[in-house]
């Protein structure tokens, strides 16, 4: 009875999210109520149940993500993002073009949200495609799929920060994994497969040919554009190192792994762009900081999508469907990796949103990590890999895609869904190797 409730819970998800087109945040919680009360939870049991699941989701993560929108505002105001671009693009020449893009997706992509760095980079895709004559999808679909992989699989985006936190995992182990998983995922999918479609045409819309391009005055230096961009990737990894390979109890260790905790990490990062990026370009702090309470406006609805997947999770954990399904999954011969990848693919088939499908299934399979003792930051890379599976009708990506390179629907299933599938499948076969590894 207690999986019927589940399967039933997630089903009246995907209908009031996609039929009804209901908020993502309001169906949760209405879908939160329901399973509750099907599962005999005390009327107030059930809204305090809620409100820690919201409580405990958000107390770590809204400082993350608040930060994280900060600094990818600061790099793509600036024009960090386009220098990166631009400068990769220059330095790569037109033979490796593919690959100065990629790159440019993976670097850019670590600080910014998906749709940012989605809005930012394609125009200057398309400049690149105009200017060498190379077809369109060729040239953006590899920077695509680094985007997507970061979004997907790398702290602090929002989904695999959540996920990673639900299952107590270590940020700086998980970022380690998933980079190493995602260099051979971004590869197939991107430059490799992307040399399979070169005949579908893309011929986007000609206002996105004329983007706003900074002159080279105007935008910050390479250096200086890189190092900001990947400072918390930087700090989260020199902790990570720093825990392992300092023996003892050092001041000096101790301040290394403080600033290596992922809050502190884009705090930091955040002031030095403000400076980097910002004063010592000639920018008022004024200005500065009205252009950083913009950016929150962006993580607003994301934080409230997240924290209601966050009280799913509590409800289902105190409620006691979490332990019947962890106990029934217990005996099962299918790897909890495996599992928990099919979980989440089957729901962002269903949902659509990758976040959404994510968080789900990690409250999900939550109890399969205590009763196998399978890698904590590997779940979170295996439901990471599923969330991104088989991008649809149902997914904004998807559309987001379809209407920049213009493309029927029939040609986005063809190039975005496959490569988006790809991924997912990539990153499962990573994660798999890693786990017969480590």
């Amino acid at each position: 009875m207690p999986l019927l409730i589940v399967i039933s819970g997630i089903v009246l998800l995907f209908i009031l999210i996609a039929v009804f087109k209901l908020n993502a945040f309001i169906s949760f919680i209405i879908v939160c109520l329901l399973v509750g009360i099907l599962q005999g939870m005390e009327l107030t049991n059930v809204i305090q149940s809620i409100q820690n699941g919201i409580g405990n989701t958000l107390g770590f993560l809204v400082m993350i993500l608040g930060f994280g929108a900060m600094l990818g505002k600061l790099v793509a105001d600036s024009g960090a993002a386009q220098r990166i671009t631009s400068s990769l693009v220059s330095k790569f020449g037109l033979k490796y073009v593919q690959w100065a893009l990629v790159l440019a997706g993976f670097i850019v992509g670590i600080p910014m949200f998906y749709s940012v760095g989605f809005v930012i980079l394609v125009p200057l895709v398309f400049t690149v495609a105009a200017s060498t004559g190379l077809p369109l999808i060729y040239v953006g679909l590899p920077m695509l799929s680094s985007l997507s992989v970061t979004h997907g699989f790398l702290p602090p985006h929002p989904a695999p920060s959540a996920i990673a936190e639900m299952f107590q995992a270590d940020i700086g182990k998980t970022l380690l994994y998933g980079i190493v998983i995602a260099i051979p995922t971004i590869i197939v999918a991107g430059p490799l497969f992307s040399r399979t479609i070169k005949h579908i045409k893309a011929t986007p819309l000609k206002e996105f040919y004329n983007p706003v391009i900074l002159k080279d005055h105007e935008m910050p230096k390479m250096g200086i554009s890189i190092f900001t961009a990947l400072l918390p990737v930087i700090l989260i990894i020199i902790s990570t190192i720093a825990s392992h390979f300092f023996p003892g109890e050092s001041t000096f260790k101790t301040i290394i792994i403080f600033m290596g905790n992922p809050v502190i990490a884009m705090l930091i990062s955040v002031l030095v762009a403000i400076y980097t990026l910002g004063l010592a370009r000639g920018k008022k702090m004024t200005e500065l900081m009205d252009s950083l309470t913009k950016s929150i406006s962006s993580i607003t609805m994301v934080l409230l999508i997240i924290a209601g997947a966050g009280a799913l999770k509590q409800i289902l954990i105190d409620s006691g469907v979490s332990t019947y399904i962890g106990d029934l999954l217990s005996d099962s011969s299918i790897s909890p990796l495996i599992l928990a990848w099919l979980i989440a693919t089957i729901i962002r088939v269903c949902v659509g949103s990758a976040t959404v499908a994510g968080l789900t299934a990690a409250g999900i399979v939550l109890p399969i990590v205590a009763n196998t003792g399978v890698s904590a930051e590997l779940m979170v890379l295996a439901i990471g890999s599923g969330s991104l599976m088989f991008s649809h009708v149902n997914d904004s990506g998807f559309w987001l895609y379809k209407e920049y390179f213009n493309l029927s629907v029939k040609d986005t299933l063809k190039t975005w869904t496959v490569m988006e599938t790809t991924v997912g499948t990539m990153g499962l076969i990573g994660v798999l190797i890693m786990n017969a590894v480590i």
